[in-house]
């Protein structure tokens, strides 16, 4: 799956309207094989963004966890820490 999709649910604060557009549109991205639509898969390419948001944003809403919300900071920081560790290795 791609790298750029991140996970969005259980953050404190959360996922944002932003966050999510820009997760669905990754998704079609990778699902198309286009970075840029042409001008004539616009139209579709536009709309499959907006029911992929869509069907992000009630996946979200609708989930439920016992679990505490992760704040972001902390997890950018592990985060930081593996790719550290990871590149370092192959130096």
């Amino acid at each position: 799956m791609c790298r750029n999709i991140r996970t969005l649910y259980n953050f404190e604060p959360p996922a944002t309207e932003d966050e999510i557009r820009a997760s669905a549109l990754q998704f079609v991205r990778k699902l198309s094989g286009f970075a840029r639509p042409s001008q004539a898969n616009r139209l579709a390419f536009d709309r499959a963004v907006d029911q992929v948001a869509a069907a992000a944003r009630e996946l979200l809403a609708s989930l439920v966890t016992n679990a505490p919300p992760r704040d972001r900071e902390v997890e950018a920081a592990k985060a930081r820490a593996r790719s550290t560790e990871r590149f370092a290795r192959g130096a």
